[in-house]
């Protein structure tokens, strides 16, 4: 008898994107349908309060050191990188607009987005994780609590309200570790720094662009964790891979959206 052929490369590469794409599809949909059911306990507000009170707590006056850290040599950053343009083209005036632009409209919002995910977002999904294998979740039903309403809509609004929070510090923790950095680096005052910044170069659009893609990113973190939490399955080991799955979704939603939210504001 002869040996059955063995499939081609390319059949195994298709198979391998086929999966892949309705693992991705999966996924996608499992989230949408977790944006349902938390909007159906939204309008009208079905929450518990005092969760909602711990989780803000708990993820946003907790990431305030964090966000300092991250912020302050962002703005540096975009100093060091725009000082040696600056200095060439004699036009140290215009070092508050260079900064300011980028970190307001991308750099802010876009790395607090990121240090959000793996702080909050992970943490968020490990805990839910933890109930879902231990069987907590299931208690809930059992004594007539709805998890969603109890669990799910607290962390869904205290992270979508963390990163818009977060990103508002960012932004003038940015700019003020760019201010001093560039009279560290060029000698341009704070005062010449804030001349540039307000000049009429930057204005409430370019924080609103920011802000807008905080929320975005917001209700991506949000879902990503949420539904990987829920879904965790084999124990200890489920409760990592769905942390893992957290992060890299979170990651690549925060992206891709972050460039057609560009594209749509400008």
């Amino acid at each position: 008898m002869t040996a059955a052929p063995s499939p081609s490369r390319f059949a195994t590469l298709a198979e391998g994107v086929g999966t892949s794409v309705f693992g991705i599809a999966e996924t996608v949909g499992g989230m949408g349908l977790l944006l349902g059911r938390i909007l159906a306990r939204l309008f009208p507000p079905r929450l518990d309060y005092p969760e909602l009170r711990r989780n803000l707590y708990k993820m946003s006056v907790k990431s305030v050191p964090i966000v300092i850290i991250t912020a302050l040599f962002t703005g540096a950053i975009m100093v060091i990188q725009a000082a040696p343009i600056v200095k060439r083209l004699g036009a140290e005036g215009l070092v508050g607009w260079a900064a300011g632009f980028g970190t307001l409209r991308e750099i802010a919002p876009l790395l607090t987005a990121l240090m959000i995910s793996g702080r909050v977002g992970a943490n968020n999904t490990a805990e839910l994780g933890t109930m879902v294998v231990t069987e907590q979740i299931d208690a809930l039903r059992a004594l007539a609590i709805d998890p969603i309403a109890f669990l799910i809509l607290p962390r869904f609004i205290g992270i979508t309200v963390t990163l818009f929070m977060m990103t508002l510090y960012a932004d003038a923790l940015a700019l003020l570790g760019a201010a001093y950095s560039s009279k560290a680096l060029i000698g341009v005052e704070p005062t010449a720094f804030l001349h540039g910044l307000t000049g009429g170069l930057l204005g409430f659009a370019d924080v609103a662009n920011g802000l807008v893609k905080s929320v975005v990113f917001g209700l991506v973190i949000a879902l990503a964790s949420c539904h990987f939490g829920l879904t965790t399955t084999g124990g200890a080991p489920g409760v990592g891979k769905s942390v893992n799955a957290t992060v890299v979704a979170s990651a690549a939603g925060i992206f891709v959206l972050d460039y057609f939210v560009s594209f749509l504001l400008g």
